[in-house]
């Protein structure tokens, strides 16, 4: 077997193959390679740079005994997929929903996963978006400490148990996008600068340096990440990737990583024939995210939009503090169904300045939200919304014209919190995890008293718990949701993308708002008292909360409370 690696700077470099040291042979552009007789699937070995280390491969595709241990050769050709007839997804006029691995089951595994499969497919749900798998210190963290990228982590399965639970969502006609990190890397376990200049030595974002993608040598770093993307969706049948936090990344080239990246997406789905997807979170407000290349933009095929998010929260919740203070009023809710940004470069108070610019695109190029991992797990107290402000939030974004986006349990109104937290084996790290969250959230307008994240008790407290769904409350949610995700199906006006597709109406009496897709109307009672909405059509109700009712003088809304019908001329 024929191992290489990328070690630009090195004057020496060896592989210890299953304990026994072989010297390598330098290469063209850095690379070195080592011929070694009777390795294969799953033979242990490690480089050894400069006399230093051992340390994992780079592009390790398994870490069978964690991220301080060896990689172990993993031969992908040896998985037997059963995924023949799978076409792919396309993102139009779909549903995505947002899982962490470790909490979805009791057992947080791939595996057990795979057994809850039924429920998204009776929820409704065409993707299912899984937070990162990359190796991680200890046995329980959110993902984003990641190191070894191409590896998949053992606490959930490791690599086959990847590419089973994706084989068995492609079966029950469910796609897969993977959320994958590359912005910057963990701060535990990260040998990648004693191979090559990955990094630049300065702090590129809150998490940790940045990555080296238009310095010296970035060449190859770029390489690094793309051939990680393409792996996921080539070798994992993986059928889109989220991106996070784009924003942290530093490219000064006149090609941006993301367009080259885009490029190169494209061609592996004309080779593969099916659609794939890129979606990158970004909080810059820039519509060159999605614009495709052609026409000068960077080509992602959609971003996360947390300006929605912001105001579903901010109107059902009343808070306004931190970055709620723009979108508390029914207004910058209007605004957010029928713009997609709020901020489209007026001022933004949270951040003392204009942000954003105006967006003309397709609407489905926006995936929006009521809850995800980050707003939810970035309280200090991990709290959700209540079964009775999901009925609400969910009756808009379902009804809305992006592509919506549900967070794990949602859909019936799970009471248990979701926390952030981690597993560090190093002591400092351990220790100061808390200190750090803290600091991260300054001004944000919260008392920080937030369970130690490293406590895994915090961990267990996250997961899910099914048997909520015995209870009336919770059932009566999931068959709320089930209903809205129908609903959408069935009326073409619902998934309508075009920017003209959708009008809002708050009531300049802060009493109810309305919006209005083609003849359907959607109107929202978020006061805690009963409203009348007049009509001067007869009303014919599609879904309802318990209590509304037509009569002479148009529908009579009960407290928090939702009604969408069509108008009968």
């Amino acid at each position: 077997m024929i191992f290489e690696v990328w070690a630009p700077k090195a004057t020496t470099v060896e592989i210890e193959v299953d304990s026994r040291r072989h010297a390598m042979a330098r290469r063209d552009g850095g690379w070195w390679s080592a011929e070694v007789g009777g390795a294969g699937h799953g033979s242990a070995y490690a480089y050894l740079v400069d006399g230093q280390g051992p340390y994992p491969d780079p592009r390790s595709r398994r870490q069978k005994d964690g991220i301080f241990g060896p990689s172990t050769v993993y031969d992908h050709a040896r998985f037997t997929w059963e995924d023949h007839d799978w076409t792919g997804r396309d993102l139009r006029g779909s549903v995505i929903y947002e899982l962490h691995v470790g909490c979805f089951t009791p057992e947080g595994t791939f595996q057990a996963a795979v057994g809850k499969l039924p429920h998204l497919v009776e929820l409704g749900v065409d993707f299912v978006e899984i937070m990162p798998v990359a190796p991680v210190p200890g046995t329980r963290n959110w993902g984003y400490d990641g190191v070894d990228l191409f590896a998949v982590t053992e606490n959930y399965g490791g690599p086959d148990g990847l590419k089973t639970f994706v084989d068995a969502c492609h079966r029950a006609g469910l796609g897969v996008v993977l959320d994958v990190v590359y912005n910057h890397l963990g701060p535990s376990g990260n040998f990648l600068g004693a191979f090559g200049p990955y990094l630049t030595g300065t702090q590129g974002s809150y998490w940790g340096e940045a990555v080296n993608l238009d310095g010296p040598g970035s060449d190859e770093v770029r390489r690094y990440f793309i051939d990680n993307a393409v792996q996921w969706l080539r070798d994992y049948h993986v059928d889109g990737l989220r991106l996070d936090a784009v924003h942290a990344l530093h490219d000064k080239r006149a090609t941006h990583f993301l367009a080259e990246l885009a490029d190169e997406v494209d061609a592996l789905a004309c080779a593969v024939g099916r659609p794939l997807t890129l979606i990158a979170e970004s909080d810059l407000n820039d519509p060159r995210m999605v614009t495709p290349r052609e026409a000068g933009g960077l080509g992602m095929t959609a971003q996360w939009n947390d300006d929605v998010h912001h105001a579903l929260h901010a109107n059902v919740t009343g808070e306004s503090h931190g970055y709620y203070a723009d979108f508390a009023s029914p207004a910058a809710l209007a605004k957010a169904l029928t713009k997609g940004f709020v901020h489209d470069g007026g001022h933004s108070s949270f951040r003392g300045r204009s942000h954003g610019a105006p967006y003309h695109g397709p609407r489905h190029r926006l995936v929006c939200c009521a809850q995800n991992h980050d707003q939810v797990g970035n309280r200090p107290r991990g709290d959700r919304l209540t079964p009775a402000q999901l009925r609400l939030t969910a009756a808009l974004l379902l009804t809305s014209p992006f592509t919506p986006m549900l967070f794990m349990g949602e859909e019936w109104g799970a009471r248990s919190p979701f926390y952030f937290f981690t597993d560090h084996e190093d002591p400092a790290l351990r220790e100061g995890e808390g200190e750090r969250r803290r600091r991260e959230f300054e001004g944000f307008g919260y008392e920080w008293d937030a369970p130690e994240p490293g406590d895994p008790e915090t961990f267990e407290r996250s997961k899910l718990d099914w048997e909520e769904l015995k209870l009336e409350e919770h059932w009566s949610l999931l068959c709320w949701y089930r209903d809205l995700i129908a609903l959408r199906k069935a009326l073409p006006e619902l998934t309508d993308p075009r920017p003209g597709s959708v009008e809002a109406e708050p009531d300049p009496d802060g009493q109810w708002f309305a919006m209005r897709r083609g003849s359907l109307s959607v109107v929202i009672n978020f006061c805690p008292n009963p409203v009348t909405y007049r009509l001067s059509e007869v009303p014919c109700i599609l879904l309802a909360d318990e209590g509304v009712s037509a009569g002479q003088d148009g529908l009579r809304l009960p407290p928090q409370s939702v009604v969408i019908f069509r108008a009968v001329t």
